[in-house]
């Protein structure tokens, strides 16, 4: 049948259609802006911000956040240096402040958090810890990064190894001395292996023995002070200190303290009584459901503060990288989006990282607490003012000085030269290396 149109003719139908296509195909679909984030984190703490970002690029389609985990800070690190030569860099990066904050905010490929503060999505936020702490803020108290990843050391301990060994109440003595006798009684009744485990021997056993105990760690206000080289100098306090963990060494009622993850899993599993480390690990004890823990506070020494201390708050913060305008507001919706309550919340209860903001410390119910001991107090004393022994510290090529700080107390806990020999030692060298150019 001919076309009453003509052949030469489209139907009106057919021609609208055609129109309709011609105008999808001209309309420009618009990409999503990528946002590279370097990571890295533990293995339960890594699941929990990969959820975290898969639920962010699912509530929106304008951004999407992509994630490279790298399994140490230090191999992050490299890439980053490598990657700064190229043009590779992320949007977001993970860096632990290591004291040293000016190092990392001289480098030419980051940018302050605070520069973004000043107008958009995070201008308002009310971030949780007092702008007086040292770590990841400025000398004006202004925040360098986002603090996503800050933590605290704290006293684990095992309430069913207690309880087994018959103290009552299944919890240890925030006193080193009183600690002792718990741990014997411990090792006799269940915990031979393992009574007490380590993995921070020099936020322990020098860094924090100062902060608990309401001392400086290093002169000119632990180096906050705008005048003034800092320097070391090991008192009596630490000398005694260590000659007794070397004592707890030998008489096995401590397990030698080592960096890694090896302390954490065997606390984890069950193995160890108490654990000493830092915060960040009690989402992944959480999980355990065999594993019936709570939390406490770093024990103390009576005769140096009547009161303990608060101990320095560590960790790392999400750096932003210099980048294009459209991928640096981009990369601060998405820190906004982290920073509203309910994900900031989660993001604190999943992992046992300070709160992100009041908002999410506010919305956590008394209930999360339940069973996690001192860990709510432990926690709330971050959001007011510190004591100038608690701020934190900065020091000049303290990386290098912490890693010379765990070999020489190695040597110490093995017997190798005595606790005066090995503290005299580490202010010599820590001195020395922080004059170093």
């Amino acid at each position: 049948m001919k076309s009453p149109f003509g052949s030469g003719v489209q139907r009106p139908g057919l021609r609208a259609a055609c129109a309709l296509v011609a105008a999808v195909v001209a309309v420009p679909v618009w990409a999503a802006t990528d946002v590279p984030v370097w990571v890295s984190l533990n293995g339960h703490n890594a699941e929990a911000f990969q959820s975290l970002v898969k639920a962010y690029n699912r509530s929106q389609s304008a951004v999407q956040v992509q994630v490279r985990a790298f399994d140490t800070p230090a191999a992050l690190n490299q890439a980053l240096d490598g990657a700064a030569r190229g043009k590779g860099l992320p949007a977001l990066a993970q860096l632990g402040d290591s004291h040293t904050l000016e190092e990392i905010s001289a480098r030419s490929y980051v940018q302050p958090l605070y520069t973004l503060q000043k107008s958009g999505p995070l201008k308002n936020v009310r971030w949780f810890v007092s702008s007086d702490n040292a770590f990841i803020h400025d000398a004006k108290g202004r925040l360098m990064a986002f603090p996503a990843m800050l933590e605290v050391p704290v006293m684990y301990y095992n309430q069913d190894a207690f309880k087994k060994a018959g103290i009552a109440p299944a919890a240890p003595k925030r006193t080193w001395m009183d600690l002792q006798g718990q741990l014997v009684d411990l090792a006799n009744h269940g915990s031979r292996q393992c009574p007490l485990a380590s993995d921070l021997p020099v936020s322990i056993n020098l860094e924090n023995l100062a902060a608990v105990n309401n001392q400086l760690y290093a002169s000119a206000d632990n180096g906050l002070k705008a005048k003034g080289l800092p320097s070391f100098s090991f008192d009596t306090t630490y000398v005694r200190h260590l000659s007794l963990m070397v004592s707890w060494v030998r008489s096995q009622i401590m397990v030698k303290p080592e960096a890694g993850l090896q302390s954490a899993s065997r606390f984890a599993e069950g193995q160890c009584a108490v654990f000493m480390s830092n915060s960040g690990n009690i989402g992944q004890f959480n999980s355990q459901r065999k594993l019936n823990y709570a939390v406490s506070g770093l024990p103390y020494y009576p005769e140096v503060t009547k009161v303990p201390g608060n101990p320095f708050v560590s960790g790392a913060g999400l750096w932003v990288m210099k980048a294009s305008k459209p991928v640096t507001e981009a990369a601060a919706s998405f820190l906004a989006w982290m920073a509203q309550p309910e994900q900031a919340a989660r993001w604190y209860q999943e992992t046992g990282y300070l709160p992100l903001t009041q908002a999410a410390f506010d919305a956590t119910p008394a209930s999360y607490y339940s069973r996690l001991g001192q860990w709510r107090s432990l926690v709330a004393v971050y959001a007011g003012r510190s004591a100038v022994t608690g701020q934190g510290f900065r020091i000049h090529n303290y990386p290098a000085i912490r890693s010379r700080f765990q070999q020489i107390l190695t040597t110490a806990l093995d017997g190798q030269q005595p606790a005066v020999t090995a503290l005299s030692l580490a202010a010599t060298e820590g001195n020395r290396l922080s004059r170093q150019r």
